[in-house]
């Protein structure tokens, strides 16, 4: 099964602080009062006034995301990083291949990545995601990592977080479900 994800992820409030004015805006919750923010071309478009640029190489550490991080979008997040700090996070696999990348920033600086990984084999707490989150304050929990501490692995690509914020849907939503499915069988 295919997994994609390239969003920003952030304190809730810090991102509803900031896309409260933005029509394509569509906010993901999660545990830990963290929430998502699917990048979509729509809005990069609204964010920065161009279109977006993507990679044409295959992701390596020197090409770490395959949407290209503009000066303007770069400046937006640096931006909202005066607030908390703000993570953007790409994933991408299909058929077991497929690279994380990560990036932080806070105080209007980028302080932590990018960091690209295509193989993850090293402790999974090293992984650019798992790295980016733990800075984020993600804390440890019941679930195997900060990935899935969050609930990252509740939605399969933009598509299906766009539909889990329109649909204002928590993380514990899932968790809900599971639990009566379990009480009912």
């Amino acid at each position: 099964m295919a997994y994609q994800l390239s969003a920003v992820v952030a304190d809730v409030e810090l991102l509803r602080e900031h896309t409260a004015e933005l029509d394509h805006a569509v906010l993901g919750e999660l545990r830990q009062d963290f929430a998502l923010l699917p990048v979509t071309p729509q809005l990069v478009v609204e964010l920065t006034g161009s279109l977006p640029d993507y990679a044409p190489d295959d992701r390596s550490a020197e090409h770490p995301f395959g949407l290209v991080l503009s000066s303007a979008l770069v400046e937006i997040l640096a931006r909202w990083s005066q607030a908390g700090p703000v993570a953007y996070l790409e994933a991408e696999f299909a058929g077991g291949t497929g690279y994380q990348s990560a990036a932080v920033w806070l105080g209007g600086v980028r302080a932590w990545g990018p960091r690209f990984d295509d193989e993850l084999d090293a402790p999974r707490e090293q992984w650019p995601i798992n790295g980016a989150l733990t800075r984020l304050g993600v804390e440890p929990g019941e679930w195997i990592d900060p990935f899935a501490e969050l609930g990252l692995h509740l939605e399969r690509n933009t598509d299906g977080w766009l539909a889990h914020g329109r649909r204002r849907l928590s993380a514990d939503y899932w968790d809900e479900l599971v639990e009566q499915w379990e009480e009912d069988r």
